[in-house]
């Protein structure tokens, strides 16, 4: 059986120094070993953006995608080998911005694969621009008076577009990240995980020590019920969206791949593809 270690490789990750993206991908490493998968039967597909890089950095079937389009790309693995676990990541700007479209859709068709967002309300590759999860007021190069646009509600944003699977976790706790991305990779439908994994070079607002200050754990919630959605986008509200651990999850709703007529059981990676020369002309006269 495998152990996070199998699913280490030589390339060493040129985040800066402090960045939460290091925990990210540790817990990713992790959860895949403990849910007992092989490297070769795991996928991480990532966007563009410093946490992009994690797709090289994991020791498995990895895709490095183009800005804002690893979950078309995730939802094409998945549904080409749905015996591999795909991992889709990214940052805030990939999944918040330009990939906003595809995020959205990925949620409402419960196609069953993993996305983890690893949130840094900045764009850091680009050296520090404003990001849809940028505060309003939040200053940086593209917004030196300070935003003047709300910041985007993932978490809100999920629950109303009918997430089955929701979360959110902060960077340093390695743990509470480990188990969710587990439990997000034994979900029969699309999990979406959110990570505030601060930004130590260009963010001085959103710090660690902030993060510890403001965020609030659900496991210390009193009554709370992971699979009330009212109640999950109730308590979001109350805390402006600053909870980490389970916010809610529906287990009752079929997967997209459930619920195919004729989808095979054999992936289509393993299927007999081959055609034999007389159909083959047959297919090409009708284009002749």
């Amino acid at each position: 059986m495998a152990t996070f270690k199998d699913f280490r490789n030589n390339v060493k990750p040129n985040w800066c120094p402090g960045c939460g993206d290091f925990s990210v991908q540790a817990a990713m490493q992790r959860a895949a070993a403990n849910v007992g998968l092989e490297p070769e039967q795991l996928a991480v597909v990532s966007g563009i953006g410093c946490s992009g890089r994690i797709s090289g950095y994991i020791n498995s079937y990895g895709f490095h995608g183009i800005h804002g389009r690893a979950l078309p790309i995730a939802q094409g693995v998945k549904m080409a080998n749905r015996d591999l676990t795909v991992i889709a990541s990214g940052g805030d700007g990939d999944g918040f911005a330009i990939g906003m479209g595809h995020t959205i859709h990925a949620i409402r068709r419960n196609i069953d694969i993993t996305y983890i967002v690893m949130d840094n309300q900045i764009y850091g590759l680009t050296k520090g621009q404003t990001s849809p999860r940028s505060a309003a007021g939040f200053k940086t190069k593209s917004t030196p008076q300070g935003s003047i646009e709300q910041a985007i509600s993932p978490m809100e944003m999920a629950l109303t577009a009918g997430a089955t699977f929701v979360a959110q976790s902060f960077s340093t706790d390695l743990k509470d990240l480990t188990a969710l991305i587990e439990a997000g990779i034994k979900h029969k439908g699309f999990s979406l995980i959110n990570v505030f994994s601060p930004c130590v070079t260009y963010n001085k607002v959103n710090t660690y020590d902030w993060f510890k200050e403001n965020l609030t754990k659900l496991s210390e919630v009193e009554g709370y019920d992971s699979s009330s959605r009212e109640l999950a986008m109730q308590t979001l509200m109350k805390h402006d969206g600053l909870v980490t651990g389970l916010i809610y999850q529906n287990t009752e709703r079929k997967s997209y791949q459930e619920l195919i007529s004729g989808y095979s059981e054999t992936p289509l990676a393993h299927a007999d593809l081959s055609l034999d020369q007389k159909f083959f002309d047959k297919l090409t006269a009708e284009f002749v």
